[in-house]
């Protein structure tokens, strides 16, 4: 079965035919961490953490690289207006996203650079683009020059004499034309910076994901992904650096999710019509967030709400129950049921043929899905007959078994849902009372005991020391022996 995605690029869906099969380089770009992650950051990490699985599934090696944007002028000025330096907002909010993270379910990517771990590579990138006649130096600024490269536009399908009046252009007297865009910003006094040949200063942002690009991944890659309002300028941007660097296609496939709308506006901060990854997670459990993004092909937009949300639970309590429910089926009687093999079977073997074959269809999830739910319903109609009887024949019981299996293996595997639930183990309702202890999700901790002693190793001390705080507020105490980091839960 080939796998066909839509090509931003060619505006077409195409056949996925890697570079150096088995093996698949895929690039996402990240968050700029001067904040909390929202949903909109949320949906386009789910959708390709799910896409990622969805090739290794397949048989295929995947590389996935996905950058941390560490300095930047947001950053910058939250630093500012806290009175603090640009490294511990960065640290702090990378900190917190490998909570967010990990509570979403996301798997970390094979590598995770940051911006001021690869200064060297960004000059370098852009000492070869004045060096090839592509970009030009003025006064300790340097801007890439449009004109220079004919194919300017072909990402987005814009024309790049028709650019100026819609476009986001800094304006700046330095410029040649309006459409150039910085690759180094010179020093402002006040602000982190670098030594460069042009001057001290620090990089553009366009600029960052070529040279992280080409350090890890190397000069053409399978696949480049993101959101879709990154597709201009940012990802127009690299295109034409990369290319004119190289002479080489920088990627074969372009892929880019939908935007998440709120009331029909895009989810952002400067509207201030976000809500955090950490509030809906304290309301719902992570999985309906999952499912909610997965319910919606990803090349559409997705309009959030409390109320969608609400509906998504209830969709995510029949998958969930389904499949807890094999245990208490098992406590019924059973008597032997002679015959032909229960009709579930062959159903469930022709969901899983469909389920794929819409996932292979450029990644669409909601068709899936819909295969999944029918075999939901399926099961419901035995377990209601079954518990209307008080009896359950072996011939249904091992149907309902051989669905439950095939669910599990594909949502958890594939979707990177349930996958904290064990059918072996009956739900338990807990009520929680003031007198009980405060729940403690201890992966949550040993993840950010392991960020806080990578930050040690590297002398991130105001991150490590900041992580400690943290838990502490949280009566996690941390120990730090020679044996390597304990932590308890102090009563």
């Amino acid at each position: 079965m080939g796998l066909k995605i839509y090509n931003t690029l060619s505006g077409k869906l195409e056949e996925f035919v890697p570079i150096n099969p088995p093996e698949v380089k895929i690039y996402t770009c990240g968050v700029t961490v001067y904040d909390d992650s929202h949903v909109g950051h949320g949906r386009s990490l789910i959708v390709f953490d799910v896409f990622r699985r969805y090739l290794m599934h397949l048989g295929y090696r995947v590389k996935f690289v996905r950058n941390f944007t560490d300095v930047d002028d947001k950053i910058i000025n939250r630093a500012k207006s806290e009175c603090t330096d640009f490294m511990t907002i960065s640290n702090r909010y990378i900190a917190s996203y490998y909570v967010d993270m990990e509570a979403i379910g996301v798997k970390p990517a094979d590598v995770e650079p940051r911006v001021t771990e690869h200064i060297k590579e960004i000059i370098d990138v852009i000492s070869k683009l004045i060096e090839k006649g592509y970009a030009y130096e003025s006064g300790g600024d340097v801007y890439f020059s449009v004109s220079a490269f004919p194919e300017y536009g072909k990402l987005s399908k814009r024309n790049p004499e028709e650019l100026e009046a819609g476009a986001r252009i800094e304006p700046s007297e330095k410029k040649r034309n309006p459409l150039d865009f910085a690759l180094w910003k010179s020093a402002k006094a006040g602000e982190p910076a670098w030594d460069s040949p042009w001057g001290p200063g620090r990089p553009g942002w366009h600029t960052e994901c070529v040279a992280m690009i080409f350090k890890h991944l190397g000069e053409t890659i399978d696949i480049h992904a993101g959101g879709l309002d990154l597709v201009f300028p940012h990802h127009e941007n690299e295109i034409a650096q990369a290319e004119a660097c190289t002479g080489k296609p920088f990627a074969r496939y372009w892929m880019h999710n939908g935007l998440v709308t709120v009331g029909g506006q895009k989810m952002s901060k400067s509207l201030g019509n976000y809500i955090t990854l950490k509030e809906v997670y304290s309301k719902y459990h992570p999985d309906v967030l999952r499912l909610l993004v997965l319910f919606t092909h990803y090349r559409s937009p997705l309009d959030f709400s409390w109320e969608k949300m609400e509906e998504t639970k209830k969709a995510y309590e029949r998958l969930r129950d389904a499949v807890l429910d094999l245990e208490l089926l098992k406590s019924l009687p059973t008597v032997e049921a002679p015959g032909a093999p229960h009709p579930l079977f062959e159903k469930v073997k022709e969901a899983e043929e469909k389920f794929f074959e819409e996932l292979s269809e450029d990644f669409n999830t909601p068709a899936s899905l819909a295969q999944i739910f029918n075999l939901v319903s399926e099961l419901n109609k035995i377990k209601k007959s079954a518990f209307e009887r008080k009896i359950i024949t072996t011939q249904e019981l091992s149907a309902y078994q051989y669905a439950v299996d095939s669910i599990l293996k594909h949502v958890k595997g594939i979707f990177g849902i349930l996958e904290g639930i064990n059918p072996e183990c009956q739900k338990v309702q807990k009520v929680e009372t003031e007198q009980e202890k405060p729940f403690v999700d201890e992966r949550l901790i040993s993840l950010l005991v392991d960020v806080r002693e990578r930050a040690r190793k590297t002398k991130q001390y105001e991150l490590a020391d900041y992580i400690r705080e943290e838990l502490k507020k949280l009566n996690v105490v941390l120990e730090d022996t020679p044996a390597g980091t304990k932590w308890k839960v102090q009563q």
